[in-house]
C-alpha cells in the first residue's frame, strides 16, 4: 500500500511539473515559428515553418545585446553586493553583542513589510540629487541592501557551530579570516539561495529601471522588451516577442542549474565532522 501511495505521489508531481513546463516549451517552439503560422498551429507539439528569422530580426530592430549586457551587469553586481553585505550583517547579528542590537534587527525586519513601491519616489529624488539618474549606480545601489538577505543569513549563522570558530582562533585566525575562510564557505547553500532570489528579482525588475533610465543605452531587458512591444502599431510581432522572452530566461535558468546542487543539500551539511 505504501509503495502505491509513493507511485501515485510521483505521478501527481510529474503532472504538476508537466503543466508548468508546457508553457515554457511552447514559448521556445513558437519563437521559431513565423507570425502568420503561430495562431494557426497553436496547441500542436510539432510546428511547421520553423525558422530563426525571429531571432535575427530582434537583434537588428533593437539593441538587444546592449539590453542584455545592462541587465547582466546590474543583476550580477547587485547579487554579489547583496550576498556580501547580507552575510556580514547576518554574521554580526548572530555572533556579536552590541548596543541596540535587537532594536536594530527589529527595524530591519519591519523594512521587509514595506512595499517596494513606497520607496520609489524618495529613492528617485535621492538619485536625482546625487546626479545618478541614467547610470549603473542608480540601477545597482538600491538593491545592494535588503532585510530578507540579512534575516536569512542571520538564521543560518545562529546555528553555526561555535566549536569551529574556537578552533580557528586556536589556529591563529582573526575575525575576518574566520568569517571568509570558514563560516562563509560552509554557508554556501544559504548563499546560493539568496543569490538566486536576488538575481531573479533584479533581472526581472521593471518599474525601477524604467524610472531611472532615460537613454536607450542604459535600458535593461524588461524595459527594452516593453518599449519594443509598445513600438508596434497595427500588428503585434508575436514571434519576435517570444524570441526576446526566450533570451530573457537564459541567464535565470543558467544560475539555477549552477546552484542546483546547493539547494538540495542540507543547509548545515559539512558543518560538523564526526
Amino acid at each position: 500500500m505504501k509503495k502505491w501511495r509513493m507511485i501515485f505521489g510521483y505521478f501527481i508531481l510529474i503532472l504538476i511539473a508537466l503543466s508548468m513546463l508546457y508553457p515554457f516549451f511552447a514559448m521556445i517552439n513558437l519563437s521559431f515559428v513565423k507570425d502568420d503560422a503561430i495562431f494557426s498551429q497553436a496547441g500542436q507539439v510539432v510546428y511547421s515553418g520553423v525558422t530563426a528569422e525571429n531571432y535575427r530580426n530582434v537583434f537588428t530592430q533593437i539593441p538587444l545585446g546592449r539590453y542584455f549586457l545592462n541587465s547582466l551587469i546590474v543583476a550580477s553586481v547587485t547579487t554579489a553586493g547583496q550576498v556580501i553585505f547580507a552575510a556580514l550583517a547576518g554574521y554580526a547579528f548572530a555572533r556579536f553583542d552590541f548596543k541596540f542590537k535587537n532594536l536594530l534587527f527589529l527595524v530591519i525586519l519591519i523594512t521587509m513589510l514595506v512595499p517596494p513601491q513606497v520607496n520609489i519616489i524618495p529613492l528617485f529624488f535621492l538619485m536625482r540629487e546625487l546626479h545618478l539618474i541614467d547610470t549603473y549606480s542608480a540601477l545597482i545601489l538600491p538593491g545592494l541592501f535588503g532585510g530578507f538577505g540579512i534575516f536569512l543569513m542571520r538564521q543560518y549563522f545562529l546555528g553555526f557551530p561555535k566549536d569551529l570558530e574556537e578552533a580557528a582562533k586556536i589556529d591563529g585566525c582573526n575575525l575576518f579570516e574566520t568569517f571568509f575562510k570558514i563560516a562563509l564557505p560552509l554557508a554556501l547553500p544559504t548563499v546560493a539561495t539568496l543569490a538566486l532570489f536576488t538575481f531573479v528579482t533584479t533581472w526581472n525588475s521593471f518599474m525601477w529601471p524604467l524610472i531611472v533610465t532615460n537613454s536607450e543605452g542604459m535600458r535593461t531587458l524588461p524595459v527594452g522588451l516593453a518599449v519594443f512591444k509598445g513600438s508596434f502599431r497595427e500588428i503585434t510581432l508575436w514571434g519576435e516577442l517570444l524570441a526576446c522572452s526566450v533570451i530573457c530566461t537564459i541567464p535565470v535558468i543558467g544560475i539555477f542549474l549552477a546552484g542546483k546542487k546547493y539547494f538540495i543539500n542540507d543547509i548545515m551539511q559539512g558543518g560538523v565532522k564526526e
